[in-house]
């Protein structure tokens, strides 16, 4: 069904000249933006000018049509110029994404048109707190008389809010039900904290969402069901998580890269080396970075035929639900890539300082921020949590966990 709205430009397709001239222009400044802690907005509007926010939006709606396989290719082509500018569009792609899914019912289809027009969509679903996470929330919504509402609490790991147009929050309804809203976020009450110090991903906008008071009308309040109730089949958890996959894909491209200029520009070994003098010309630094480039390569089909598993489960839906067998496979297929990546991705990063040596550590050269990054991103679902699920499916078909955080 397509969405109706004013759309604003043409989408930039993978592939074309315009393309690869974005991502040229994007990759030029990414090593002095994470050096020096100067917040991409600028890159988030060349972004947003280029419609890649629309990569999943159907073509007679105003996107590029993409496959799932093909959005993730492309997103890989992004976290290689620039990392953070690909996580920080992580919930808007979601967004649209769980949007798409249910884009026969009319409020779902009237949400999507924010993206057609090329607004972005961040989050605050995250809580600092005391409860397990998962769908439980301090913060809350307030009925008043009008039906409408207000909103109240504190929400962290609000990943690309910050750049974005509009966020999407998740909080406490009554009658022990949450719920969820889209709203602007200039509108008042709503407090957005450039305070992410985590030592990886730093210019993801990855902070605090304060709402004090924040209306929220009728039509904005969705009810998303109680949070321990019965899971509806779905594939948007394994969206999510190969999302994150596909961002360290990136990362070990540009760990290739990097690896491969720096050796290019080394004018010594050590004495005791294949070739002292020619660090280019030695066997065994060549086969480190032939490695590396390995590692980059298995990352990179790891995600892709993952994102095929995706794709059945989209193929699948019926009004508004995949098949529960494309669903659990789609969550499957999502956890093996989690797993697998993890278990040489950190390696792979650090396998850089053996291409450059003691002199490759510089803060000058920024480099750890390749290691840094991927380790951060790691933390988002426990490696050992996923295995473990991996293993009970396998074994006695126990279900994944019903939920976004797995």
């Amino acid at each position: 069904m397509t969405v109706q709205t004013n759309i604003a430009t043409d989408v930039v397709r993978p592939g074309t000249r315009a393309w690869i001239e974005l991502l040229d222009r994007i990759h030029a400044g990414v090593e002095e933006r994470e050096r020096e802690q100067i917040a991409p907005h600028e890159v988030i509007e060349w972004i947003k000018k280029a419609g890649l926010g629309r990569l999943r939006i159907p073509v007679e709606s105003g996107g590029a049509g993409l496959t799932v396989p093909e959005f993730f290719a492309a997103l890989i082509d992004l976290a290689e110029a620039d990392s953070n500018a690909a996580h920080i569009l992580r919930t808007h792609y979601w967004f649209v994404e769980q949007h798409l899914q249910s884009i026969d019912d009319p409020a779902f289809r009237a949400r999507l048109a924010l993206a057609v027009d090329n607004k972005l969509v961040g989050n605050g679903f995250s809580e600092q707190s005391r409860k397990p996470v998962g769908l439980y929330f301090d913060t809350a919504f307030i009925p008043e008389s009008d039906g409408g509402y207000r909103l109240n609490g504190t929400k962290f790991y609000s990943t690309g809010s910050i750049y974005s147009n509009y966020t999407q929050i998740w909080a406490a309804a009554p009658h022990g039900r949450i719920a969820g809203a889209v709203i602007p976020v200039d509108r008042e009450g709503v407090t957005i904290l450039d305070d992410w110090d985590g030592f990886g991903q730093r210019l993801t906008g990855t902070g605090t969402t304060q709402l004090d008071n924040v209306r929220v009308e009728a039509e904005e309040f969705f009810d998303l069901g109680e949070p321990d109730g019965e899971p509806v089949p779905g594939y948007q958890g394994a969206f999510l998580q190969l999302y994150l996959q596909a961002v360290t894909a990136g990362i070990l491209r540009s760990v290739r890269n990097d690896a491969a200029e720096l050796v290019k520009k080394r004018a010594r070994n050590y004495s005791h080396a294949n070739a002292p003098q020619s660090p280019a010309e030695d066997p065994q630094v060549l086969q480190v970075i032939g490695e590396i480039s390995a590692d980059a390569f298995a990352a990179e089909a790891i995600v892709l035929k993952a994102a095929e598993a995706l794709q059945a489960a989209v193929d699948s839906v019926v009004d508004g639900v995949p098949t529960e067998a494309a669903a659990e496979a789609a969550q499957l297929a999502a956890a093996h890539a989690k797993v697998a990546v993890d278990r040489f991705s950190y390696a792979t990063a650090a396998k850089l300082f053996d291409v450059g040596g003691t002199s490759a550590t510089q803060a000058i050269h920024n480099l750890d921020r390749h290691w840094r990054n991927v380790r951060t991103i790691s933390t988002h679902n426990p490696t050992f949590l996923k295995a473990t699920a991996v293993g009970a499916n396998v074994v006695h078909g126990t279900a994944f966990p019903a939920n976004a955080y797995f």
